[in-house]
């Protein structure tokens, strides 16, 4: 069974991203194992620190997936930097790190009708400059999402349908290439 690890975009407990990545990952436990990284556990990024756990754990987190998952909201027209703190931990050495070839698919989140698409698009430009193998596919949004919460719970069976079909195939993906 591949092993998925999922990486939110935002710190806030209730957070539409939060409520995206757990409800994707009860859809696919019948075919991953499904973990959710805490990017909020790690310091600012700072080149000078070289022994810091929580990054370390990170790092060996994402090395030991078969395939990242993120699930990310869209914040002045790109990823949060809480998101770009994650990856620059984990993006070193350059062009050697635990992203080269690393399988990885996009979902993001926004309260507006747009669903995140810039941020997408930001985040798959930072992917392929680390050499990371982003999943070919339909872009997954989910668009006006705070309003398709309801106690924490992403309620939204047609918008996680979609993405539920596409993360299917990216694990049955991951399967294949083992």
């Amino acid at each position: 069974m591949p092993k998925l690890l999922f990486i939110p975009g935002s710190l806030r407990a209730a957070s539409s991203s939060r409520a995206t990545a757990e409800a994707l990952m009860r859809r696919l436990e019948e075919v991953a194992a499904c973990d959710l990284a805490d990017p909020g556990r790690l310091p600012h990024y700072n080149a000078d620190v070289t022994d810091d756990a929580a990054v370390a754990a990170f790092v060996a987190a994402i090395d030991q997936a078969d395939g990242l998952v993120f699930v990310t909201p869209e914040y002045n027209y790109s990823i949060p930097g809480l998101l770009k703190n994650a990856i620059d931990w984990a993006s070193r050495p350059a062009y050697a790190s635990v992203f080269v070839g690393k399988p990885c698919a996009i979902v993001s989140t926004s309260g507006g009708a747009l669903g995140g698409v810039r941020a997408q698009a930001h985040l798959k430009y930072v992917l392929s400059g680390m050499l990371a193998a982003v999943h070919p596919c339909r872009e997954l949004v989910i668009t006006h999402a705070n309003a398709r919460l309801s106690d924490g719970t992403l309620d939204s069976d047609e918008t996680l349908g979609m993405a539920e079909d596409t993360l299917r195939a990216f694990t049955a993906a991951l399967s294949r290439a083992a």
